[in-house]
């Protein structure tokens, strides 16, 4: 059901491709912990956003990508959804993708919030993939235009290729270390979604994508 007073608006937005064989029910039970959060009885109910200027949740099966712009009221607790929706997603997901949730606070900007209020937005990167090698190459990708965009304020592009290099290094590392622990029978470090933390700081502009 509907969550009034909830303390959050919580935003979630990217594109994941997925295999060809991938058809609408699958989609369905993958996002079934999103529509069910949103108080709906399928994917097509809970498909549409809060805001009508976004376009909610939507499947291509031509081009076999879903899409995602689309936002709920919820509380802290909708984390442990997205990271039921991330174990799904990986079972159906060709490549390794980026998928952005903002929590919005929703009494922030309220007349009656104290002067002196702070947000308690938040931001998180998850990342979604077939296996751990997509998703590690889609972190290094995200990071390495990040790095690129900030150095190029001081630098020439053509001078990052070492600092390039060097991330290359360190994702490869940690892909061996994963393979190994594998190898002996241990988990890999880390669990669900993939968490990763915010970028830069201050508020994030809503709906700016």
């Amino acid at each position: 059901m509907p969550r009034y007073n909830a303390p959050f608006e919580i935003h979630v937005h990217g594109q994941v491709l997925l295999r060809a064989d991938i058809g609408f029910e699958q989609v369905q039970e993958s996002l079934k912990p999103m529509w069910k959060y949103a108080g709906c009885r399928s994917l097509a109910d809970g498909a549409n956003s809060s805001y009508e200027d976004e376009p909610g949740i939507k499947f291509d099966a031509e081009e076999h990508v879903l899409q995602m712009c689309w936002t709920v009221a919820g509380d802290d607790d909708f984390r442990q959804t997205l990271d039921e929706v991330c174990m799904n997603l990986n079972e159906i997901a060709d490549t390794g993708a980026a998928i952005e949730v903002t929590f919005y606070d929703a009494d922030f900007d309220n007349e009656d919030a104290p002067a002196n209020a702070e947000s308690r937005d938040d931001f998180v990167m998850l990342f979604v993939g077939p296996n751990p090698a997509a998703i590690m190459q889609v972190q290094r990708d995200l990071l390495v235009q990040d790095m690129i965009s900030m150095m190029e304020r001081h630098f020439d592009g053509s001078e990052l290729g070492g600092v390039v290099a060097e991330v290359d290094k360190l994702f490869a590392q940690r892909f061996d270390a994963l393979v190994h622990s594998l190898e002996i029978g241990k988990p890999p470090r880390g669990s669900g979604g993939n968490h990763g933390g915010g970028h830069g700081g201050g508020r994030k502009p809503r709906h700016l994508h």
